[in-house]
């Protein structure tokens, strides 16, 4: 008898694409081990370190296998793991326990993990909560060793299968075989957590932030995942397995047809031209760049070149990673975005103090201002390096006019000493700004006449016009890119720069929506830059788009009280 209903779970799309499979549960059980006493704590105490060595040697193959399929960038996750087995906060106090109390390694290092765990998933740091995974994910590791035991079992997966758990931990997503991981779904996350990330960049369909409702699934159960709608089903009847084998066969086609505009320039159907950028962290990002047929580099986040390592990187070092991706774009645009350090990234060796809520701090053009030795010497290399494409330098998280003045300044000598050195530098760098707070936006007719053109940060703009934390599941609810306070203020920003004639790009996660895109293209946004998969997709809704059209409806848009009839407003438009 055929079955007459399933279950139906909805979560965040972090990768798009549809997959259909038997499920895998990736249980990685909590394990509470019961103390008991040692009679030689030497012994003990050298198998932990052993422990710890062991897991040393795993991380580091799996960032080396990382850095192979993904690039430095992506890899660099797991130095924050590798930095914590070299934690003395953390790894001493477990062999006190062991030596002081004569107990077990296990006990011990589940009695301080724990602790360690507890303290930091109170706090109310966002970038102190995310520590909280990383000492589980690595005490997990030590715990495994000192078991004998598997630590994650992705490697052992070899059928094909749509993956189930919890959460996936950077080394979890990283060890993913793709021949038989179809998609994976979890309970918990964000499209910015490392799994959502790791994700996209592996083009793997992903759903993430799923409910405790996905813990039900049992390995074995039938499981369509439609990573494009966000939608769950478990064991699916007869008539939705058929009917999403056509969805999966027309979105697969879909891509392929995409494949097309490869080489296409992107005009709207009216012939309005627009440019369709990529964002990157690194170098190993350009191969996707060019891949996907992005027409330039939006946002080059030059962040990822301080992180991962024990000293700030020099002005060679640094001159030679810029000349390299400005040759590798040929003549492309590139604007690279000086070092936004601060809120949710960190560098443990600069030692900057811990700071109650790090995205409202000292991060970003306040740091770089405050730190002009690290500042002039990132200045100096791009500046060298502008001789090799077509450069664009941008300040991030600008708020007042003083601030963009001193950046300039410091820009401005720093060429003038490099021609006095007999050093080529190109007498025709843009420089901008990112436009991410709102007092920036609103002040943007000021702005306008002090820089070349403006890139919208929305991911930033977003969270701070709502007062909402973007990595907070509980508040994430007011992440509303389509919200009439965040439509009026990118409007705003726009007919400021048109004013003055200059352009405006935007590099946050928005510019690759399908429901943002007809809006900005109406509003006559410049340049829409995006993580590389996006462009293709992006390029063939423009291209059936009437940018005049949609010029016409911006007042009716703004008019529009709420995200969700907006989005509709765009999805019914769009049908006529």
């Amino acid at each position: 008898m055929a079955k007459l209903s399933s279950i139906r779970l909805s979560g965040i799309t972090a990768s798009p694409g549809i997959a259909i499979a038997k499920a895998f549960r990736l249980n990685n059980a909590h394990y509470e081990p019961s103390p008991e006493r040692v009679a030689d704590v030497s012994i003990e105490t050298e198998r932990f370190r052993q422990a710890v060595e062991e897991a040393r040697l795993e991380l580091e193959q799996i960032r080396a296998m990382t850095e192979e399929r993904l690039g430095a960038a992506k890899a660099e996750i797991f130095e924050a793991h590798l930095m914590l087995l070299d934690d003395p906060d953390l790894i001493d106090p477990i062999i006190e326990n062991i030596e002081n109390e004569s107990i077990n390694a296990e006990f011990a290092l589940y009695d301080i993990a724990r602790s360690f765990i507890e303290m930091l998933s109170s706090m109310d740091n966002e970038l102190l909560r995310e520590r909280a995974a990383d000492v589980r994910d690595v005490s997990g590791r030590i715990m495994s060793r000192l078991r004998g035991v598997s630590y994650a079992a992705v490697t052992a997966i070899n059928e094909p299968c749509v993956l189930i758990a919890e959460d996936l931990t950077p080394s979890d997503t990283a060890q993913l075989n793709l021949d038989y991981v179809l998609g994976f779904v979890t309970e918990i996350g964000s499209r910015t957590s490392h799994s959502a990330i790791m994700a996209r960049s592996l083009e793997v369909p992903a759903i993430v932030g799923a409910g405790k409702d996905a813990s039900g699934i049992e390995t074995g159960t039938m499981v369509i995942m439609d990573a494009v709608e966000g939608t769950v089903i478990i064991d699916p009847t007869d008539a939705e397995l058929t009917m999403y084998q056509a969805r999966k066969q027309a979105y697969d086609e879909k891509r392929r047809e995409l494949r097309k505009l490869l080489d296409q320039p992107t005009i709207s159907q009216d012939g309005h031209r627009v440019e369709l950028a990529a964002n990157i962290g690194s170098v190993e990002d350009l191969q996707k760049v060019i891949e996907n047929g992005a027409e330039g580099i939006g946002l080059f986040r030059t962040e990822f070149l301080y992180m991962g390592r024990n000293a700030l990187p020099n002005e060679e070092e640094q001159f030679q990673v810029y000349k390299h991706v400005l040759e590798r774009m040929n003549n492309k645009p590139v604007v690279i975005r000086t070092l936004d350090i601060g809120g949710d990234k960190e560098l443990p060796y600069m030692k900057l103090p811990i700071e109650s809520n790090p995205f409202l701090g000292l991060r970003a053009v306040r740091l770089t201002l405050s730190r002009q030795d690290l500042f002039r010497t990132q200045l100096r290399a791009l500046l060298r390096a502008s001789v090799h494409g077509q450069l664009k330098i941008m300040f991030p998280m600008i708020a007042v006019t003083e601030e963009l003045r001193e950046a300039k300044r410091l820009l401005q000598e720093e060429q003038e000493k490099l021609v006095q050195e007999g050093i080529p530098v190109s007498g025709s760098i843009e420089v901008g700004i990112m436009i991410e707070i709102p007092a920036a936006a609103l002040a943007a007719d000021f702005l306008a006449k002090e820089v070349d053109f403006f890139s919208i940060g929305t991911n930033d703009l977003i969270q701070y016009t709502m007062a909402a934390d973007r990595m907070n599941e509980n508040v994430s609810y007011l992440y509303q890119p389509c919200h009439p306070s965040v439509l009026r203020l990118i409007h705003m920003v726009i007919q400021a720069a048109r004013k003055e004639g200059k352009w405006v790009g935007m590099c946050g996660e928005m510019a690759g929506d399908e429901n943002a895109i007809p809006i900005l293209l109406g509003m006559g946004l410049h340049e829409f830059s995006m993580s590389a998969s996006s462009i293709l997709p992006a390029r063939a809704l423009i291209r059936k788009t009437s940018q005049v059209e949609w010029a016409g409806y911006i007042e009716q848009v703004l008019s529009i009280g709420n995200q969700a009839s907006i989005q509709q407003f765009v999805k019914q438009k769009n049908k006529e």
